[in-house]
């Protein structure tokens, strides 16, 4: 059985690559994409990579995602640092949550410090840039081995 992961991105992840010597290095969007949509194929997962510059639409596919994904990756983007209407959506989901950041968010502004986000994350990936998205997906795909191993055995 395929486990599916919504992947959601938040503001100006759709320009990354674009500033060659920016934070979040030259790879395209569409490349880290695709990336990571082989990663899901090779581990089993089956991956809806979605991203927004929109906060009510991030929280309305995190609320879709109760009903179609048992897992979600996010990178929130600047919303991380805002966002209580994300939050929200999140604690509401039942399954893993991977928050992800291509950047070292300790190393740069010290508003970048506190994530909302975290509050509903099962564990944080930072710094690694497209690598860190593909670890994401590993995570999720441990962690939702270890659920359905632990379901199984009740």
């Amino acid at each position: 059985m395929s486990h599916r992961v919504m992947f959601l991105n938040g503001p100006n992840a759709n320009l990354y690559g674009l500033d060659k010597r920016g934070t979040y290095g030259s790879e395209s969007f569409a490349s880290i994409e695709a990336r990571c949509q082989r990663h899901a194929a090779e581990i089993g997962l089956t991956l809806d990579f979605r991203q927004s510059n929109h906060e009510g639409v991030l929280v309305d596919w995190i609320q879709e995602a109760r009903l179609s994904s048992d897992a979600i990756v996010i990178n929130a983007a600047g919303l991380t640092y805002s966002s209580v209407p994300i939050l929200d959506a999140l604690l509401a989901f039942d399954g893993p949550i991977i928050e992800a950041h291509m950047s070292n968010i300790w190393k740069r502004e010290s508003f970048r410090h506190h994530s909302f986000i975290s509050k509903a994350a099962t564990g944080v990936i930072a710094g690694l840039g497209a690598l860190g998205y593909q670890l994401a997906l590993s995570a999720v795909a441990q962690l939702l081995h270890e659920r359905q191993t632990t379901t199984e055995h009740l």
